[in-house]
Parts: C-alpha cells; sequence; structure tokens
C-alpha cells in the first residue's frame, strides 16, 4: 500500500497556483448547464487526459488534487460527489456512482492537523457505489462489486461482493458468471 504524508504548510507557490485554478474551474463546472459543450470544456480542462471517453461528472461536485484523479471509460459520477484525492484516486471503466458519494484518499495527522496523510483508492471496473456511500483512504473496490448506500468503507471489497453499513461488510458474493467479461 502506497502511503505519503503531505505537510501542506510546505506546499510550493506552484502547488497553491495549480489548486487555486482546479478551485476556479471547479466553481465554473458547478455553474454551467450540464450537457453542454461548455461544460465538457470544462471537464476536460480539469481532468484532462485523465477523464475517458463517454464518463460523466455531474455537478455540483467539490474536492481537491484532481491532476491525482484517473476516470475511466464509461463511468458516471452522479451530483454531489466528494473528491479528496490528493492520495490518488482511480476508477475504472464502467464504475457507477450515485449521488452524494465521497472518495477520502487523504486523512489529518491526529496530532497535527497541517499534515495529509493519503493512500490511494482504487475502484475496479463495472463497481457501483451506492448514494451517500463514503470510501476510505487505502481502500479498493472489487470488480463489479456493490457498496450499500451510506456505508463506510473502511477495508478492501473483493471481486463481486456487495458490501453494507458501517464499517461496511460483505453480506454476499455476486455470480461472476453473471457478468459480460
Amino acid at each position: 500500500m502506497d502511503f505519503e504524508r503531505v505537510d501542506m504548510r510546505e506546499m510550493t507557490p506552484e502547488e497553491l497556483l495549480k489548486a487555486n485554478e482546479m478551485a476556479e474551474i471547479v466553481f465554473k463546472i458547478n455553474h454551467t448547464m450540464p450537457n453542454t459543450e461548455e461544460y465538457s470544456n470544462l471537464l476536460n480542462e480539469l481532468f484532462g487526459d485523465n477523464l475517458g471517453e463517454n464518463s460523466v461528472v455531474m455537478a455540483p461536485f467539490a474536492g481537491a488534487a484532481f491532476d491525482r484523479i484517473s476516470i475511466g471509460n464509461n463511468v458516471y459520477v452522479n451530483s454531489n460527489s466528494l473528491f479528496m484525492a490528493r492520495g490518488g484516486i482511480t476508477i475504472e471503466d464502467d464504475v457507477m456512482l450515485a449521488a452524494n458519494v465521497q472518495l477520502l484518499s487523504n486523512n489529518h495527522d491526529e496530532y497535527d492537523r497541517q499534515v495529509l496523510l493519503c493512500k490511494p483508492i482504487h475502484i475496479k471496473k463495472g463497481a457501483w457505489i451506492g448514494a451517500g456511500a463514503s470510501i476510505l483512504p487505502g481502500v479498493t473496490i472489487g470488480r463489479y462489486a456493490i457498496v450499500g448506500a451510506g456505508a463506510i468503507v473502511t477495508k478492501d471489497v473483493g471481486d463481486y461482493e456487495v458490501a453494507v453499513g458501517i464499517p461496511a461488510k460483505a453480506v454476499k458474493t455476486l455470480d461472476k458468471d453473471r457478468f459480460d467479461d
């Protein structure tokens, strides 16, 4: 598991400028009519080559370190998502995130709140994250796994598993032969 410790007091002027630029783009996206060319252009400006084909991120959304997010093809992210991406977030192809999902790849040090403790989040192909779920630092969500609405995921969810609750626990495994690949 990758682990990074980031002291926010040591951010360079370039890093601060980039963070401010990303915040401005997010503000513009959140105040632009979705499904328009302007909206698509702003998403491409924010995510660059890290936004796959036919992928949609619905406004409003919030977060930080958008340059550390990779979104695959045919991904749907519903509104009110939070991407705290300092630790890195990878979303593979065909993933669905319902409304109000939080992807939190960083947390604050218990004793020094200016220090972020960062671990990547990885959501594998075909996973479905239910409304209001929170995925915490260092978690991997397996292929075609389902995370139930309102779950708080503190540990990995295996391929084809359905995890629910606080903290999330696997309650069943889906039949992998029912999926196309």
